[in-house]
């Protein structure tokens, strides 16, 4: 391996929403009918802090193609998947246009994801979900989901907007030896916008962090670089470490060196 590999930056692919330019307050009307990708920005300002370099990934990118160059990939958060992928009730499913309203489920955003979860699994490039994207993870892998928490004694569904690292109820615990409990350490309390959940484990993969009514919070495939969470970490105020997992994963796994972690400028 040359010189300038081994000091090149791993490429951290992330996915995101689609949606029609008119739900963009201020936009022309005569593009509204156009189309938009969009990423939480938080997710690239973490990632290049890491030491790694964020790509935004559209639905129309072919996963196995991708999977040739990313170092790393990133499931982000969002709308419920559709219960189709899963084998869920599907007379919950409103006849409503994703791109219009992106709250609702997309089964284009579903199978591009999951599509692009399993050739990275298949690469063995180290992989990252979150909230929506553990999800993803487990159902690729044939896991299946609780279409809606009860309520109970631990939020899970926080009132606070973004920049929070939630309430003290939403205590996380990890088992022993972990991915999860190396990155987060034995207990951390978490932010948390879920209402599903995993409930069956797809194969291989196993829960490794769980909220105290026994919610699964952290899954993970052991022995291999692969790892979900159900809150946010791209909005915990205090770094909880899951993005610069992914990154120092996916420089090890490409064999080489990221750059020293970006420090914010200072007035």
């Amino acid at each position: 391996m040359t010189a300038t590999a081994t000091r090149a930056k791993p490429l951290i692919g992330l996915t995101g929403r689609r949606f029609r330019m008119e739900l963009i307050s201020g936009s022309h009307p005569g593009y509204g009918h156009r189309l938009t990708d969009s990423f939480m920005s938080d997710f690239a300002e973490r990632i290049a802090r890491a030491g790694g370099v964020p790509v935004m990934l559209p639905y129309d990118a072919d996963p196995e193609a991708l999977c040739d160059w990313l170092s790393g990939v990133l499931i982000t958060g969002g709308q419920d998947m559709h219960p189709s992928c899963w084998g869920g009730d599907e007379s919950v499913v409103r006849d409503i246009d994703p791109l219009s309203d992106p709250s609702v489920h997309h089964p284009a955003r579903d199978a591009f994801e999951i599509a692009l979860t399993r050739a990275a699994l298949d690469r063995e490039i180290p992989l990252l979900g979150v909230c929506r994207g553990m999800q993803v993870l487990n159902v690729t892998l044939g896991g299946t989901l609780i279409p809606d928490l009860p309520a109970g004694p631990v939020r899970h569904l926080m009132s606070t907007g973004p920049l929070s690292d939630g309430g003290p109820d939403h205590v996380v615990t990890f088992d022993t030896g972990t991915i999860a409990q190396k990155v987060f350490g034995d207990r951390l309390v978490t932010n948390s916008w879920h209402h599903q959940a995993v409930d069956v484990c797809g194969k291989g993969l196993v829960v490794t962090g769980r909220t105290d009514d026994g919610v699964a919070e952290s899954i993970e495939f052991p022995g291999a670089a692969v790892l979900g969470v159900q809150w946010h970490p791209e909005w915990m105020e205090s770094d909880d470490g899951a993005l610069r997992w992914l990154v120092e994963a996916a420089a090890e796994k490409r064999g080489i060196s990221p750059c020293p972690p970006r420090t914010r400028a200072t007035a």
